[in-house]
């Protein structure tokens, strides 16, 4: 990975890089095929024998605090990390930073009781146990978070849920989730309507329907998406994570940070990418005299992703730096420019990658096939494209009528 400016390092992860990606080269890198195209449960004692290397080595959770089991490292600091675990797709899993649970460990940790605290959060931060998310239906458009079917009735000192999820990454094998489901649908503002409730996995209410096939691959465990069902489920009204009312704010307050949780991570694939395909240029012979490389077509696709790259990771690191000063709020726009930006980098990267290693590139004698058919969702989850450059255009445009 290229160095990165003084001004978005500090000499302690400078010191941390190295040794992260050291472990994921010598550690991880190894058991990638096996994983993602055989059988990730299988691998789980291999990868949770790394998690406990991860811990010994002093690098496990380089997100939570020192007091709750991990480095203390800034959103800034973390997001170069984050750009390390992302070569592999299995990174984040070992260090126990992967979507939803990071996600779910920041919301609970600023927003969840102490009860849920102790009951859940806490074995969650050392990897005992896994968590999911539940926000988009199929019945309504995953770009508004407003418009949900899915119901939570107060009933003495319980909520009773109803509702149908999609998408709901990580289900399988998880151990709670957190519900988005509307509590006051009379509310005269829409944006105060739902909730977040944590709905434990194991209540007789909840079913898992299936693991979605993604482009062909059904996925298990960590590296799945599920559609699921709550039917009566009753839960503790003490389960409400944050205020009644609150769960939208709670949603933006969640995906700011997870927007460079992930961009990041897209920009460590983009590297991991460029590197096979800089190696497959060098080694693929045209004829007896020439090798793929001299080609100036592909030269100059190499050179336009390297500067894509690079572009990417400074515009993400700023933002995490205006996140940490200003706050989300301030940093909208440059988090919503971020979003498609390095989704469309991302995206082209591979494409020009599997274009360079031809028919290997379609097969699964490579992680290309993989990332090409799971992280074309990256212009998709999180706010499609489309809404996020509406955002900003509206905003830009504003900028100019108020001058």
């Amino acid at each position: 990975m290229e160095a990165l400016p003084h001004l978005f390092i500090s000499d302690r992860v400078a010191t941390l890089l190295p040794q992260y990606r050291q472990f994921v080269e010598q550690h991880i890198f190894p058991l990638e095929q096996g994983a993602i195209y055989g059988s990730f449960k299988a691998h789980l004692p291999a990868l949770h024998d790394l998690r406990r290397k991860a811990k010994s080595a002093g690098l496990f959770a380089p997100h939570l605090s020192l007091q709750d089991g991990g480095l203390g490292l800034s959103l800034l600091e973390f997001a170069s990390i984050s750009e390390v675990l992302g070569l592999s797709p299995l990174g984040h899993f070992v260090f126990n930073c992967q979507a939803p649970d990071i996600g779910n460990m920041e919301l609970m940790h600023r927003f969840a009781s102490e009860e849920l605290k102790a009951k859940y959060l806490h074995a969650l931060q050392q990897g005992e146990i896994r968590s999911c998310f539940a926000m988009t239906e199929p019945e309504h458009a995953g770009s508004n978070p407003i418009h949900l079917s899915t119901r939570a009735v107060l009933d003495g000192d319980e909520y009773v849920i109803n509702g149908h999820k999609w998408f709901t990454s990580s289900a399988d094998g998880a151990h709670f989730t957190i519900v988005m489901a509307v509590t006051d649908p009379e509310n005269t503002n829409p944006y105060q309507r739902a909730s977040m409730i944590l709905v434990p996995l194991d209540n007789p209410g909840y079913r898992l329907i299936r693991n979605i096939p993604i482009m062909g691959d059904v996925g298990e465990d960590y590296l799945s998406h599920a559609e699921i069902e709550f039917k009566d489920c009753r839960v503790p009204k003490s389960n409400l994570i944050g205020e009644a009312g609150a769960g939208f704010a709670l949603a933006q307050e969640r995906l700011g940070p997870g927007r460079i949780h992930h961009c990041m991570r897209w920009i460590g694939i983009c590297e991991r990418v460029m590197e096979l395909t800089c190696k497959r240029a060098l080694s693929r012979e045209l004829n007896p005299h020439h090798v793929l490389a001299e080609q100036q077509s592909i030269q100059h696709g190499i050179a336009e992703s390297a500067a894509e790259i690079k572009a990417s990771r400074l515009m993400v690191l700023q933002t995490a730096y205006l996140i940490e000063k200003y706050g989300a709020k301030a940093a909208k726009e440059d988090i919503s420019t971020i979003k498609f930006y390095v989704s469309n980098v991302l995206i082209r990267v591979i494409d020009k990658a599997i274009q360079v290693h031809g028919a290997l590139g379609i097969t699964d004698d490579t992680l290309l096939s993989f990332w090409y058919r799971h992280e074309r969702g990256a212009k998709i989850y999180d706010g499609p494209d489309e809404v996020h450059k509406t955002v900003l255009a509206k905003r830009i445009i504003q900028s100019y009528a108020n001058r």
